[in-house]
């Protein structure tokens, strides 16, 4: 019996409906809109998608969106500059600069100059030490979609075995810490773990976050266990294609047979992740005028 499939694009339609209603009645509240400020450098193909794709996603959920596009030879002085004009513009409530930077920009110099009540990605190093000690704080959107599909799915994961694969700042690391708040038994596993297959093959949920094309197979999930795909890569094109296809880091052909419930790619975790970008600004743009953040955000 095929895997259940988990629909990330439904999730966020609902999610950014919620998020949208939620922002008209800030504005009539605050007397202004919830803003979101978007830093393109350079012009990388990838980013300049994703730019245009949150701009609209923005102004659809009734938010405000100002983007600022600079040359690809912008110096970091500049870009910084830039960043702390935003850290003190009331209209602005979420800054999020593209990643990645072009040339020898200091991306971590950047995120860092970033006021951590704007900082809507929870790059921040204080937005990730405020996850990790359990106080309110800004958590990395495609985590925080990733927990919010689980939880939809299961309800309690308290005392579910959780195996991450994958360690970066972004995804990986507030991944696991998520679990962790969950009340999930978390392993965090990489190219360095011994005998991965059967780490994996332990978990009750698989986050598989590497980049690496269905590296995850069949044989390596235990019958039953619910996968978010976090991967999204494009294979070389077939003979005749001009386009390779969208793969996630799991091999769902083969995965959904075994697994229980499964994230497609695409249309699994990645349209969480700007729902989830919107829903921070708006959470940022509540606290900024004293009001709570409404329920169910």
């Amino acid at each position: 019996m095929s895997a259940e499939l988990i629909d990330g694009k439904a999730f966020a339609a609902d999610l950014r409906k919620t998020v949208g209603r939620h922002a008209a009645a800030f504005a009539q509240k605050a007397g202004r809109k919830a803003g979101l400020a978007v830093v393109l450098v350079g012009a990388d193909a990838a980013s300049e998608v994703y730019v245009r794709s949150k701009g609209k996603a923005t102004i659809a959920a009734n938010m405000e969106s100002f983007e600022h596009r600079l040359r690809a030879d912008t110096s970091e002085a500049e870009l910084i500059a830039l960043v702390e004009k935003l850290n003190a513009d009331s209209a602005v409530d979420g800054i999020l600069v593209q990643l990645p930077l072009p040339g020898d920009l200091d991306e971590q110099a950047v995120i860092a100059a970033i006021d951590p009540g704007k900082d809507v990605d929870g790059f921040h190093v204080e937005s990730a030490g405020r996850l990790m000690v359990g106080r309110e704080g800004f958590v990395p959107c495609t985590p925080l979609g990733c927990i919010m599909l689980l939880k939809d799915r299961h309800g309690d994961l308290s005392g579910m075995e959780a195996v991450v694969i994958g360690r970066s700042n972004i995804v990986g690391k507030p991944m696991a810490q998520l679990l962790l708040d969950a009340n999930a038994t978390v392993t965090i596993a990489h190219s360095r773990t011994k005998d991965l297959p059967g780490v994996v093959r332990r978990a009750d949920i698989v986050v598989a976050a590497v980049g690496r094309a269905e590296m995850v197979k069949a044989d390596w999930l235990k019958p039953g266990a619910t996968v978010i795909d976090v991967g999204i890569n494009r294979l070389a094109p077939a003979e005749g294609e001009t386009k390779g296809r969208l793969v996630g880091d799991v091999d769902f052909d083969g995965a959904k047979e075994v697994a229980g419930a499964i994230t497609p790619v695409p249309g699994g975790v990645g349209p969480m992740t700007i729902a989830v970008l919107l829903r921070n600004t708006l959470v940022a743009a509540h606290q900024h005028e004293g009001l709570e953040p409404p329920e169910g955000l």
